[in-house]
């Protein structure tokens, strides 16, 4: 039922024929990895090509055993053929889940009819936001895999998904994602329910961009540096990833209610504020290590605040360390101590008007 081939280099034709012969038989996963075509390529013509994908488009249309089809690392070496009609052909497949991964695709099409795709990964290609725009026929996908790819605009990532009534997964990581806000609406499918957009060009409207109904949400190692209150209502958001971004402080819970786990490692966060778990009651775990922690006495009532958390800290005490001043660079947050004496300006003058 499942079938490997590797390091697959021959002729168009001859592939095409293996596809025929595997699709017949009772193999359900196909998988192809490094996989070149070629040509001859005076005779392959798009006039030589079409014949062959002719045939092969009558086949995948017929009900067979296969349920996923994957090609990783493609190399292509002909090059006198519209690839559209290549495009065409996979965009038609009756298939579960199709993988076409670091292939330098381009495009794909929509599918002509309502799609059988549930779940489409065409992570590491070419691909831009001209994508399945005002496409109707993926009304059953689930999951979409665009990782690594050229995608610019959020919001036309967020129209793309808005006819994917089925979709709950979208990984959009590792792009090159703006949004400029200004009023700009957005429309993402209402299923959708788990988001990656780590790894782009997103700044602090990127709240202003995001789907109403997301649980889980990606923002890591992007330019973020203020989470905006009263702009995003995310009621059912339970996770909430701002590793990697420009912080200052802990994001209040205003619009997230339902917030659970929150991660802001390695941002810009010196002194964090004491009152987070207040603000946010259902936060189950942060993880807020990793920061330049500036130690001095505001910093007193954040490592307090671990002391009651009950274990909430994630990463402590190790990853909790000093990084100003200079004195105490390398101290763990658990073994700075400031006598109450320091950090009480008016007990400390009392003291001094004493002692005089």
């Amino acid at each position: 039922t499942t079938v490997t081939l590797d390091a697959v280099d021959l002729q168009w034709a001859i592939i095409l024929q293996i596809f025929m012969l595997i699709w017949y038989s009772p193999v359900e996963h196909l998988t192809v990895r490094n996989l070149t075509f070629r040509g001859p390529l005076e005779k392959l013509t798009e006039y030589a090509f079409q014949p062959l994908l002719s045939s092969v488009e009558q086949l995948i249309s017929l009900d067979g055993s296969m349920k996923a089809l994957t090609l990783e690392h493609v190399r292509n070496k002909v090059y006198y053929f519209n690839q559209g009609i290549l495009y065409r052909q996979f965009s038609e497949m009756n298939i579960a889940n199709l993988t076409i991964a670091d292939a330098y695709m381009p495009h794909m099409l929509c599918p002509n009819r309502t799609s059988s795709f549930q779940c489409l990964n065409f992570s590491h290609n070419a691909l831009t936001d001209e994508l399945f725009q005002n496409c109707g026929t993926l009304v059953d996908l689930k999951l979409l895999i665009l990782q690594k790819n050229k995608f610019e605009s959020l919001r036309k990532v967020s129209f793309m998904t808005s006819r994917m009534k089925s979709l709950t997964y979208l990984d959009m990581s590792n792009n090159l994602l703006r949004h400029d806000g200004a009023g700009v609406q957005c429309q993402w499918a209402e299923s959708l329910a788990e988001l990656d957009l780590s790894s782009n060009q997103l700044v602090d409207a990127v709240f202003e961009c995001l789907p109403a109904n997301v649980q889980k949400l990606s923002l890591r190692n992007n330019q973020i540096s203020n989470v905006p209150s009263g702009v995003a209502e995310l009621k059912s958001l339970e996770e909430l990833n701002l590793a990697s971004n420009r912080l200052a402080d802990l994001p209040g819970c205003g619009g997230f209610t339902s917030l659970q786990f929150l991660n802001v490692e390695m941002n810009s966060i010196l002194t964090p504020s004491a009152d987070f778990f207040q603000s946010c009651p259902r936060v189950r775990e942060l993880q807020a290590g990793h920061n330049p922690f500036q130690c001095s006495c505001e910093l007193q009532a954040f490592i307090r605040l671990e002391r009651r958390s009950g274990g909430k800290l994630f990463g402590w005490p190790a990853a909790y360390v000093c990084e100003y001043p200079e004195g105490l660079r390398g101290t763990e947050l658990k073994d700075f101590h400031l006598s109450p004496l320091a950090c009480n300006t008016t007990l400390l003058l009392v003291t001094a008007l004493l002692l005089t």
